[in-house]
């Protein structure tokens, strides 16, 4: 055995002992339909918990020194992750995954091919319990597609098609644009829009601001007789790249084929719209919605030495959209949750209560995954003791931010103090970044999200741009010892985390 495991097992055991005979007190489906669940779904329906100020925290002496001795455990996990035994394993392990299968869009065979690898992989390092969860998810197909600017002069324009979009017909739509920038401008524009491609140049205001347009900017032009709409990318940077995205129907109107195109482009035709020229435009789209197929929630486990009945859950989703490779969004929150768990099988660390690592489906297409799960585990809710989900980027951590009681808030703030070595000791609240685990938020039980330094996420979402190269080794190794450390302490206090 590797001397730096000894030293780490050996500064566990003292830990551990010395916290145990401190304390023996034990006190504690369908699809969403939700347009974009990152950062509006949280946003909207967090209201658990505000921000709890350092004064408002007052937890018991006998919990603060508990969670205080569990420093050096924190350290040794740290160190194996960051300088030691781990160190780059989940960025190898990311990239190998990504490599071998790219994009992993629900409904397909390709990510199907990935959770047999993943439950494999899980295996292979150890974890219990490893089991698939089953899950009904859309089926949505891409197929070609291509859009010129015929008129006034003929240029290719890059898109990408939106999910759920129906195609267009087997010879295109060739049709006249108008250009507009919010929903209200284009309601002046009234029967003009009949028989027209609307072009959306909504302004980037934030993402969760913004996104509206992506989700429903078809509905609201076919309200008025367009025959297609072309969306700005929802993001605020563009190398001339498209992102995609779901987006909704609604009964009773019509169905028109929708596509998102870069911001150098919606930029461009709304100068041409404003300088009077006549813009025609031809789009071309295969795009199909197939019946719903069967998919899985990968699933794998550090049993509870002393309460194996209650859960501590990290997560993130295995699923992509059919573009790019799909590390960032959420490759990188899928492999620090599941790497968590390789870190402390490798050190010997088992808590009190089992830590459950969850890889979610079908999480692009309105958290289906999460939403089976939670429906199929909803008579057993009382055992989950709180929960974790990394899915707005694995840059360097910062903190958590959290959904809950202020009393879970004070005790997770507490071992944040912990987190210095890594300087990821903030806190935020609500949570923001965990749409998954909202299903459990939303009914009291406490859960937090992974804060890091993401300025740059919405760069590459949902685009060609999300690949291996956006993430970092050494930010990855921070993120999974945050992961791990945090989950870990959770998982083995005295006391369950208050609801």
């Amino acid at each position: 055995m590797d001397s730096n495991v000894i030293l780490y097992l050996l500064i566990i055991y003292f830990s551990v002992a010395n916290i145990d005979a401190a304390s023996k007190k034990n006190a504690f489906v369908g699809f969403a339909n939700k347009f974009d669940h990152k950062k509006t779904f949280n946003r909207s329906t967090s209201s658990l918990s505000n921000s709890i100020s350092r004064d408002e925290c007052n937890l018991p002496d006998e919990l603060t020194e508990e969670i205080s001795r569990y420093k050096p455990i924190v350290e040794g996990i740290i160190n194996a992750s960051v300088n030691g035994i781990f160190k780059k394993r989940t960025w190898r392990t990311l990239a190998r995954f990504v490599d071998k299968f790219g994009s992993r869009i629900a409904g397909s065979d390709n990510l199907e091919n990935s959770i047999d690898y993943m439950v494999d992989l899980l295996k292979k390092n150890q974890l219990e319990n490893v089991h698939t969860e089953p899950a009904l998810v859309p089926k949505w197909v891409r197929g070609r597609e291509s859009c010129w600017l015929v008129s006034p002069r003929l240029e290719k324009l890059s898109i990408l098609g939106l999910g759920s979009s129906i195609g267009t017909p087997a010879k295109g739509i060739t049709a006249h644009a108008v250009v507009v920038e919010s929903f209200e401008e284009l309601q002046k524009l009234g029967k003009v829009v009949e028989g027209k491609i609307v072009v959306f140049n909504e302004p980037f205001i934030s993402y969760e601001k913004t996104v509206k347009y992506r989700g429903y900017g078809a509905i609201e032009a076919a309200k008025l007789g367009a025959v297609a709409t072309l969306i700005r990318s929802v993001t605020p940077f563009s190398i001339d790249s498209p992102h995609t995205g779901w987006q909704h129907y609604q009964e009773n109107v019509t169905q028109i084929p929708t596509a998102a195109i870069s911001i150098e482009m919606a930029e461009t035709l709304q100068r041409m719209y404003q300088a009077g020229d006549d813009i025609l435009i031809y789009l071309y789209m295969e795009a199909r919605n197939l019946p719903p197929v069967m998919s899985r929630n990968t699933v794998g486990e550090i049993t509870g030495h002393q309460h194996p009945e209650k859960v501590v859950v990290v997560s993130g989703h295995l699923d992509s959209w059919d573009v790019g490779q799909g590390a960032m969004d959420d490759g990188g929150g899928a492999f620090i949750s599941w790497n968590a768990l390789a870190l402390l099988k490798v050190l010997g660390l088992r808590p009190r209560r089992t830590l459950r690592s969850i890889l979610w489906t079908a999480e692009e297409e309105g958290l289906v995954g999460a939403a089976a799960y939670f429906h199929d585990h909803r008579n057993n809710t009382a055992a989950f003791d709180f929960v974790m989900e990394s899915d707005e980027g694995t840059f360097q951590p910062l903190g958590l931010s959290f959904s809950g009681s202020s009393e879970a808030g004070c005790i997770l703030k507490e071992i944040l103090k912990l987190m210095h070595p890594l300087n990821a000791t903030q806190f935020a609240s609500p949570m923001d970044g965990g749409p998954d685990i909202e299903f459990f938020t939303n009914i009291g039980i406490p859960g937090a999200a992974l804060l890091n330094a993401n300025e740059r996420y919405f760069w590459y979402h949902h685009s060609n741009g999300d690949r291996m190269t956006v993430e970092d080794p050494t930010n990855l190794d921070m993120c999974t010892a945050l992961w791990a450390a945090s989950a870990f302490v959770v998982a083995d206090l005295s006391i369950d985390m208050p609801r």
